[in-house]
């Protein structure tokens, strides 16, 4: 298994694994497309097997207002006939271990016994947008300490709209 930062060569390969790890939904295709089509600022990287891409992660900016307060972390996608042999488990350490993203609050949308392992903790300032209550909303080393609700890239706002 080998990680490396993504380029345009593998953008086919990733658009195929988000299918495939999204069967039930076409918004993290689009999403992915639309991001690198509109020129966003992406810490991206896959995880390849024998040149197959395995494994995709990626973060975009957090705002608060219109200054960056961070990253969030979306998506993580495996391969479905891949997942639960600790490929994406590895794939987050690996990321965040990396210098654009150590040291940087994190937010992520998911899961959060996933999530803890690698110590996130539930959110609650700021507030997600996307999620109801902050219920499955976690963040890495945020210190917030006033509410606001934060914001991500203007793509992500306009496929949720589209997908209702």
């Amino acid at each position: 298994m080998k990680i490396r930062r993504l380029t345009p060569e593998y953008y086919p390969k990733v658009a195929a694994l988000l299918q495939q790890a999204f069967p039930r939904s076409k918004y993290e295709v689009q999403l992915f497309e639309t991001l690198h089509a509109k020129g966003r600022v992406l810490q991206e990287w896959v995880c390849l097997h024998r040149d197959t891409v395995t494994a995709y992660i990626a973060f975009s900016k957090a705002y608060d207002g219109t200054t960056e307060c961070g990253l969030h972390l979306a998506p993580l996608a495996v391969k479905p006939q891949m997942q639960n042999q600790g490929i994406g488990s590895e794939l987050l350490r690996f990321a965040l271990r990396q210098e654009d993203i150590k040291d940087r609050p994190i937010f992520a949308l998911g899961s959060p016994k996933f999530f803890q392992k690698f110590g996130f903790e539930r959110c609650t300032l700021p507030v997600c947008p996307f999620d109801t209550n902050n219920a499955q909303f976690l963040s890495l080393r945020n210190a917030a300490d006033r509410q606001f609700t934060v914001r991500y890239e203007p793509e992500f706002k306009a496929k949720v709209k589209q997908n209702r």
